[in-house]
C-alpha cells in the first residue's frame, strides 16, 4: 500500500525589506541612481557624446576591474563600482576620439589597485582618471559643461533621488556640507569678481555636479572615517575649489578633490599609526 504523499506547505512570501534595499549592503543602489542621472540628462539635453563612447568606457572599466581584481585578490570582484566609474567617464569626458574613454576608464580602475597605501586606495577612481586626462591631454579631452538650464524638472528629480539615496547611506552630511559651502563661497566669488551670484551658483544645477556631489565626494572607500572630519574635509575641498576658480581653473572641483582627498586620508592613516604605536608602548 503506497504511502500518502506529503505536500509541502507553501512558504509565506517575505516582504521586501526596504531598509535593507537602501542600505550599504545593496551595492546596486548607486549604479541605479547614476543610470537615472544619465537617462534624465541625456533625454533632456543630450549629455552623452555618443552611446558607443559611453559603452566603451563602461566595458573597459568592468573588464579592467575583473582582470585586476582576479590578479590582485584571487577573486572575481563585484562590478558595481566599476560600472559607476565607467558611466561617470562616459558622462563627464568630452572628446572627438574614442581612445580617451577607453584610457580614462582603464587608468581610473588601475588607480584602485596600483596607487595604494597600507592596502587602501586613496583617490576616487573616476576623479583620478578624469583629472589626469584633463591635465595631461587638454587638447584632446574636455569635461562636461552642460547645465540643466531653465528646466527644473530633471534637476529636481535627480536631487530628490540622490538625497534619499545618500541619506539612507548615512552620507548626506557630506553632500549637504559641500553644497552649503559652495553656495557661501559663490557669494564670496561674486563679491570678489563682480560676477552675478546666480552665475556663480549655477554650476550646481549641472549633471557634472550631480555626479560630483553624490558619488565622488561621498565615496566610502576614499573618505575619512568620522562624520566631523568628513564635513571638514569636504569644506576644504569647496575652499580649494573656490581658490582654483578665482585663478580661472576650468575643472576646479575635480582638481580640488584630487588634491585634498588623498591628503586627508594620508593624515588620518598617519594619526592612526601614531595611536597604534602609543598603545603598544603603553602596554
Amino acid at each position: 500500500m503506497s504511502q500518502p504523499s506529503v505536500v509541502a506547505a507553501p512558504q509565506p512570501t517575505q516582504p521586501l525589506n526596504w531598509k535593507r534595499f537602501f542600505s550599504l549592503d545593496n551595492r546596486y543602489i548607486a549604479p541605479m541612481f547614476i543610470t537615472c542621472i544619465l537617462i534624465a540628462g541625456h533625454l533632456s539635453f543630450g549629455i552623452l557624446e555618443s552611446y558607443k563612447k559611453t559603452g566603451i568606457a563602461i566595458v573597459a572599466s568592468i573588464v579592467t576591474e575583473l582582470i585586476l581584481g582576479r590578479i590582485f585578490t584571487g577573486k572575481w570582484p563585484n562590478i558595481a563600482s566599476a560600472y559607476i566609474t565607467g558611466i561617470s567617464v562616459g558622462i563627464l569626458v568630452r572628446s572627438p576620439a574614442f581612445w580617451p574613454y577607453l584610457l580614462c576608464s582603464v587608468i581610473s580602475i588601475m588607480s584602485k589597485y596600483v596607487l595604494r597605501v597600507k592596502g587602501r586606495h586613496i583617490w576616487n577612481p573616476s576623479n583620478f582618471g578624469i583629472s589626469v586626462l584633463l591635465f595631461l591631454a587638454p587638447a584632446a579631452v574636455a569635461g562636461l559643461s552642460i547645465q540643466w538650464g531653465n528646466y527644473l524638472l530633471p534637476m529636481i528629480v535627480v536631487w530628490i533621488l540622490g538625497s534619499i539615496t545618500i541619506a539612507r547611506l548615512h552620507r548626506f552630511h557630506i553632500t549637504g556640507t559641500y553644497v552649503a559651502c559652495f553656495i557661501a563661497f559663490a557669494f564670496l566669488r561674486s563679491f570678489l569678481t563682480g560676477n552675478p551670484w546666480q552665475s556663480e551658483i549655477a554650476p550646481l544645477t549641472g549633471p557634472m555636479y550631480q555626479l560630483f556631489i553624490f558619488f565622488m565626494i561621498t565615496d566610502p572607500k576614499t573618505t575619512v572615517r568620522t562624520t566631523r572630519w568628513q564635513c571638514i574635509v569636504v569644506a576644504i575641498v569647496a575652499l580649494v575649489e573656490t581658490v582654483l576658480r578665482l585663478e580661472q581653473v576650468v575643472y576646479a572641483p575635480f582638481y580640488a578633490l584630487f588634491i585634498v582627498g588623498p591628503v586627508a586620508l594620508l593624515i588620518e592613516m598617519w594619526l592612526d599609526s601614531r595611536k597604534t604605536v602609543a598603545v603598544r608602548v603603553a602596554t
